[in-house]
């Protein structure tokens, strides 16, 4: 590969915040009381490996905190465990939450700032049983979630977010079955837990910004770049997010459904937008599968780092708000291949801020190898290595890497 310049990204605008970004039931290790727990333990279960202790983030919080401050960034983006807090209905954990108030306060003494995100993905079992998202309470049981987040923990928050990529929550587990609980096939339970999910967002929203502290509140949306090819050809030039009639897609997709999520976000301080590859869409609207002779992941994604880009100017300009790239990276064990990815998404990025587009920060995925959801350990998505034995955290030359970049963009 040839050597990536360390200038490439520039100066970065007033406020922007560079971060690296993880997931409680990614890192933390032992987080049984959730639904993803039990799925990973379920017979025929196709999670591939428990997350088991994962990477022992709840003991180890301060050496990750660490990482994050040897990197010289700005911000530092974790998820609270709901099922931690609320382990049982409207049972309250002053412990957990005492647990994220001491490791908010630690990251303010070491100079970073926080980005809180409330629901990663894991939902308590109690609220799992009692119907899921497809169930309206949810709206008021994440509402008080939330309220009692931000009494607790209000102050010490810089930036929250109230769902990561709630469109793969409602996708995967309501419609493909992928995700907890499962349910696959039926359209009216995937578009019963949308609207169940946009309206504890917009509840929470309100909540948040009710409560002590002042902070940006928002979601992440899992945001690929879609390109529909009216001829079905995957290798013919196709049309990008501006140039196609999502009206004229007759095939039920929900994977590239995001206008609820998207028109959501109007209301809201920032979008947090979440991009790792293209999703390519025949004329019908259907997925096509790209080619093997296409460079991948090992996730099995296609390598195309510039998606980043057209995901950031389709988010700003559908939403009217400012924009934070909350996850990028890529699975792979080859770290020079690391390295290209990110100067390539960056270079996307750094085009549209140039074109006059609001991006205020970049948080890299992820701060850890870890667990990844029904892949297991497998694929290494870090900055940092993780031996799943003694928990030793290695930094891989592309935590170098990406730390010089961010020094380099404030001289």
């Amino acid at each position: 590969m040839p050597e990536i310049p360390m200038t490439m990204f520039g100066p970065v605008p007033e406020g922007w915040m560079w971060g690296t970004a993880t997931a409680s039931h990614q890192i933390e290790g032992g987080n049984v009381n959730n639904d993803w727990w039990r799925l990973e333990h379920a017979p025929g279960s196709p999670a591939k490996e428990s997350s088991g202790d994962a990477c022992d983030s709840w003991n180890r919080w301060l050496e990750d905190l660490q990482l994050v401050q040897r990197m010289g960034l700005d911000a530092y983006r974790f998820s609270l465990e709901w099922s931690r807090i609320e382990p049982a209905e409207g049972e309250f954990s002053l412990v957990a939450l005492e647990h994220y108030r001491e490791m908010m306060v630690a990251a303010h003494e070491m100079g970073l700032k926080t980005s809180v995100t409330l629901h990663h993905f894991t939902t308590p079992l109690w609220a799992a049983d009692a119907g899921g998202w497809a169930d309206e309470r949810m709206v008021a049981w994440f509402a008080r979630y939330a309220d009692i987040v931000v009494q607790h923990l209000g102050d010490h928050i810089d930036m929250a977010a109230t769902f990561n990529e709630p469109n793969v929550v409602d996708a995967g587990g309501y419609y493909s079955g992928t995700f907890p609980p499962g349910i696959t096939g039926d359209r009216a339970v995937y578009e019963a837990a949308q609207r169940t999910i946009v309206a504890a967002h917009e509840r929470a929203r309100e909540v948040l910004k009710a409560g002590p502290g002042e902070f940006p509140v928002g979601l992440t949306i899992a945001l690929p770049d879609v390109i529909v090819h009216p001829d079905d050809d995957v290798e013919s030039d196709g049309l990008r997010y501006d140039q196609w009639d999502a009206d004229a897609l007759v095939a039920f997709n929900p994977w590239a459904r995001l206008d609820a999520y998207l028109e959501t976000a109007k209301g809201d301080d920032y979008v947090g937008v979440q991009t790792y590859f293209e999703m390519h869409l025949d004329s019908r609207g259907e997925t096509l599968e790209v080619p093997e002779s296409w460079r991948r992941t090992q996730i099995g994604w296609s390598f195309t780092p510039e998606a980043l880009g057209q995901s950031v100017r389709r988010a700003a300009e559908v939403t009217g708000v400012p924009v934070i790239v909350t996850e990028n990276g890529i699975a792979t064990e080859d770290d020079d291949d690391r390295i290209e990815y990110y100067s390539r998404s960056l270079a996307a990025v750094r085009a549209a801020l140039d074109d006059g587009v609001d991006v205020r920060g970049f948080f890299a995925w992820s701060l850890l190898d870890n667990f990844e959801w029904l892949h297991g350990f497998g694929p290494k998505f870090g900055l940092h290595e993780v031996d799943l034995v003694t928990f030793a955290r290695t930094p891989k030359p592309s935590a170098g890497w990406y730390a010089r970049l961010v020094e380099d963009s404030r001289s």
